[in-house]
């Protein structure tokens, strides 16, 4: 029986996935021959941080060597160009409903590619952080930060499920020995195709019935 649940925050929580892809392109356009495939990079590898991925592209796209100055100076850029706009984005279709529902009766965290201090910053102006237990976010891996939360809480990991849109999330959750459920936009060719998932849902509202949850109205978390 599901005991608790690790959500992945942007398009799983929000969809805030867009805002993300356009602020990288934004940030290099001024490498027109490199942008496009920079872009592909930053949606193939989704869930990955922006630090890694900056490093990544000035040394397998760029082929420049990346200051610890310019490398702030992306952090900086990047965090102007998508707090504001992830602050605005609409909801995963159930996603609020979900949370109110069952954050009494299951313990929930977030674990995110995102900066810890700015997704901590974004769930509590979007005043959801009263649903989750922790929220957790880069420079740690994605399996470290779940096996952590296995250990810190005192979860058995067949009693948790990450929820997650990427293959970052799918890697980091199969790591930590737990289930995965995908969320993708469509059923037709998603990144998950062919693997090992636990469910595929197109939005949240779908979670329920995929977790097989089954809690009295009135049952909370002891």
């Amino acid at each position: 029986m599901v005991k608790s649940i690790i959500f992945d925050f942007d398009g799983v929580i929000l969809e805030s996935v867009d805002v993300k892809t356009e602020a990288f392109r934004r940030l290099f356009e001024s490498y027109p021959d490199h942008v496009d495939a920079i872009v592909d990079y930053h949606i193939r590898n989704g869930g990955v941080s922006r630090f890694d991925k900056f490093r990544y592209i000035y040394a397998n796209f760029l082929k420049e060597p990346l200051s610890e100055e310019d490398f702030d100076f992306l952090c900086r850029r990047f965090a102007d160009l998508v707090v504001e706009e992830v602050l605005k984005c609409d909801f995963v279709k159930g996603a609020p409903e979900f949370l109110e529902n069952y954050y009494r009766k299951l313990s929930l965290f977030v674990v995110s590619g995102t900066p810890q201090d700015e997704i901590r910053m974004i769930v509590k102006r979007r005043k959801l952080d009263r649903y989750f237990w922790n929220v957790f976010g880069s420079p740690e891996k994605k399996e470290t930060l779940i096996k952590r939360i296995l250990k810190n809480y005192t979860l058995k990991p067949q009693a948790v499920v990450f929820v997650g849109d990427s293959l970052t999330d799918y890697d980091g959750a199969k790591g930590a020995g737990i289930p995965f459920i995908g969320r993708v936009r469509s059923r037709e060719n998603h990144v998950f195709s062919g693997l090992n998932t636990d469910g595929i849902i197109v939005d949240l509202t779908e979670l329920e019935d995929a977790l097989k949850l089954d809690f009295r109205k009135d049952e909370e978390l002891c």
